[in-house]
């Protein structure tokens, strides 16, 4: 037999090797693969900061924001509802005028800030176009409101937030308004006002998703029993395993999934909070931080980063917020659980300081021992299915 020449055989072996590509890349894991969706997004606060970029890609340990679109395309996040959050303020004509112009203001800065990636990102409305969008391989923005304070005692205002783009909307805040008793109110209405139940029937005529968190629970007893489609508590925990008043009990949960609804885990109220006098110094500074200088931003974040060491608001981590989210799911079920974990609304403990960590639950899931199409309906499926249905009776 003769010997093939060495030039002639590397040749062959290489024609037949796979290529470095195909060596190295890697199958895609189960959480990139899924459709993840987070309910309560607060990154709009830094839409208006002159000195950050929605586009970049920053690091938490030397920026105050835990989203951005460079950390979204790492596959930590797909999309989710970015937040028109409005500070409850006096319930007079001139509180009212001056939280319509905020809100307008803000929702304005979601379309422009989003317009400006469109090869990135791009906002949706129902929940087909977030599947179009994710399968294109584009990030997805709903838009929500925290606190309908803004609409004053004109609910004709929400037909003009529903035509900018908002498809879910809570009543209430930290402090009870013209609509609604707060978690945290002094119950002034024993639930909802008059004007809060029109609120309810306008918010199902539009199609607008109800969303609990933040409402007292006889206001969310009331929303459950007078809304007509299933609503939502986009960023709560279970009271169970934190007894805080914008927790939610046992029961409740479980009339809430009883009723189609469903209830998505938050990162805060896990434990104790605590804020120190310092604390209190500097979030009224970050309140203001677009004001700020370059410089002045980066001294800030530096002293905030350096006080989460020696007095975090919560002293806890990772291990805590995945206890209470298999509790939630022990008592609702997997149709029933959701994500909102209040990133840049307060959210975060060690472990779970950014998107970025969001894998970690994936793997913690499988670990505990949820099927994938369970955790497809936790990551997203069910606010999807929500959304629909929201959609679906509108006009009724």
């Amino acid at each position: 037999m003769r010997l093939i020449g060495l030039p002639f055989l590397a040749l062959a072996l290489a024609s037949c090797a796979p290529t470095v590509a195909q060596e190295t890349a890697p199958a895609p894991s189960l959480h990139q693969r899924l459709m993840t969706l987070d309910t309560h997004l607060d990154t709009p606060v830094w839409f208006s900061n002159p000195h950050w970029k929605f586009g970049d890609r920053h690091d938490w340990r030397t920026d105050l924001a835990q989203v951005d679109l460079g950390r979204m395309e790492t596959g930590a996040l797909d999309g989710g509802m970015f937040v028109i959050y409005t500070r409850q303020g006096p319930l007079t004509p001139q509180g009212f005028a001056d939280a319509k112009a905020f809100a307008l203001k803000r929702l304005d800065e979601i379309h422009q800030t989003i317009a400006a990636y469109p090869s990135r990102i791009e906002p949706v409305t129902t929940a087909d176009q977030a599947v179009r969008a994710n399968k294109a391989g584009l990030r997805f923005a709903f838009i929500s409101i925290e606190n309908s304070y803004p609409l004053g005692e004109d609910l004709s205002l929400l037909q003009k937030f529903y035509d900018g783009g908002v498809r879910m909307a809570g009543p209430v805040h930290s402090k009870d308004n013209q609509f609604a008793d707060s978690a945290t109110g002094t119950a002034t209405w024993k639930g909802l006002s008059p004007l809060g139940r029109k609120w309810v029937a306008e918010m199902n005529r539009l199609g607008m998703v109800i969303d609990g968190s933040h409402s007292s629970d006889a206001t969310f007893d009331q929303m459950l029993d007078l809304s007509k489609v299933p609503i939502i508590l986009s960023h709560s925990g279970p009271k169970a395993m934190w007894d805080h008043n914008r927790n939610i009990d046992d029961d409740r949960i479980r009339k809430l999934a009883a009723k189609g609804g469903a209830v998505c885990m938050n990162s805060v109220f896990l434990t104790k909070m605590t804020y120190t006098a310092e604390r209190n110094r500097l979030s009224d500074l970050a309140d203001n931080i677009a004001t700020l200088s370059a410089a002045e931003q980066a001294k800030l974040t530096a002293d905030i980063r350096k006080l989460d060491e020696t007095a975090p608001v919560q002293d806890t981590d990772f291990e805590t917020f995945m206890r209470n989210l298999l509790h939630l799911l022990k008592v609702a079920g997997p149709d029933h659980v959701c994500i909102g974990a209040d990133w840049d609304g307060g959210g975060g403990v060690r472990g779970f300081e950014d998107i970025t960590a969001l894998p970690k639950v994936t793997e913690r899931l499988v670990a505990a021992g949820y099927s994938e199409a369970d955790i497809a309906k936790i990551w997203s499926g069910n606010v999807l299915r929500i959304l629909r249905a929201a959609d679906a009776a509108k006009g009724g």
